[in-house]
């Protein structure tokens, strides 16, 4: 739906006071973290999906469980194992007795089909099942033999995973990937932030959450945010960055040329400019700026560069890599 001016101005003040909200009660229960509590709460908004990484006790699963008490939507939770099979998350048609005696088929449905999808340790289950999410990620649907079922609107998977172990571990493909809006990372609390989680985590009471928004606010406000108006300008500037993320460019910068296997395709681009138009809704801004491009770029784009033999041998930071080409 397209909007005047004069209304976007008014209608962002009620999206930047409703983030407020959301972004206070959730930090109740996520002490720090700040990038990523901003990309998990920037992916529902927008309708994608967040692939936090971080050592254990980071507060990653907390995170993804906490999101889904602050809104009034359907959640559930999938601990991700080697033996879980697609049929365990999406669901299989049972057979249903009724009290006369009859038999039919019936669609069970699995844990997949909720509004905040929380995957635990997501490469700690088979390609197979990896797969059965890749569909429901993009079109926001499952399809079992030839039927189609639609899921939950609005939709989004929290995924976790641990980035120091590997044994029993199935590496995410490059397809399923580049399907998270974000990619996001929880840090090791320091000082006061470690004192406050202990005071919390140790203590009689534990901070009650409460649900301050619904499904159709959700989605309400990312319409509102979509209308944000980014220049052509600055789109180009996007494209600027695409370029200069492919090794066989002709910008490419040095560490892409020697580190870079794959770099950002378009969707990393769709998905920057999104981040960036959530960047200036939040604060009620009606256009976009280079800097609101700059907030969210690394989250945005770190998991869509690929690195080649010689960036994994010598450990090469893809952070880095990109700071190089925002430059």
């Amino acid at each position: 739906m397209a909007y005047t001016r004069e209304e976007m101005a008014q209608l962002l003040q009620g999206v930047a006071a409703d983030y407020e909200k959301l972004e206070h009660e959730l930090k109740k229960a996520v002490v720090g973290q700040e990038e990523a509590v901003r990309t998990s709460l920037a992916a529902l908004i927008l309708g994608g999906h967040v692939l936090i990484e971080g050592l254990p006790g980071t507060g990653k699963t907390h995170l993804g469980t906490s999101m889904a008490e602050i809104v009034t939507l359907s959640s559930s939770r999938i601990q991700c194992t080697p033996d879980l099979m697609p049929t365990d998350i999406i669901g299989t048609h049972i057979i249903m007795e009724t009290a006369q005696g009859r038999r039919s088929f019936e669609f069970q449905k699995g844990p997949l089909f909720a509004s905040i999808v929380l995957v635990d340790q997501i490469n700690r289950t088979s390609p197979r099942t990896q797969a059965a999410m890749l569909e429901a990620m993009e079109q926001e649907t499952v399809t079992v033999a030839t039927e189609a079922f639609d899921l939950p609107t609005p939709f989004t998977l929290i995924a976790t995973q641990n980035p120091l172990e590997h044994e029993g571990t199935y590496p995410l493909p490059e397809a399923q990937v580049d399907r998270f809006l974000f990619q996001t990372k929880t840090v090791m609390p320091k000082g006061e932030d470690m004192a406050t989680i202990l005071q919390r985590s140790t203590g009689s009471q534990l901070p009650v959450l409460r649900s301050v928004m619904d499904g159709s606010r959700i989605l309400k406000m990312r319409d509102i945010i979509k209308n944000v108006t980014i220049s052509n300008e600055l789109c180009s500037w996007c494209v600027s960055i695409l370029e200069a993320s492919q090794p066989t460019g002709k910008t490419a910068v040095s560490m892409v040329k020697d580190y870079v296997r794959y770099g950002i395709g378009p969707r990393g681009i769709q998905a920057l400019v999104l981040a960036a138009k959530f960047s200036a809704a939040i604060e009620a801004r009606l256009d976009v700026t280079k800097n609101d491009l700059l907030k969210l770029a690394k989250p945005a784009l770190r998991h869509r560069i690929f690195l080649n033999f010689r960036g994994e041998a010598e450990g090469i930071s893809k952070d880095e890599i990109l700071s190089q080409i925002l430059k």
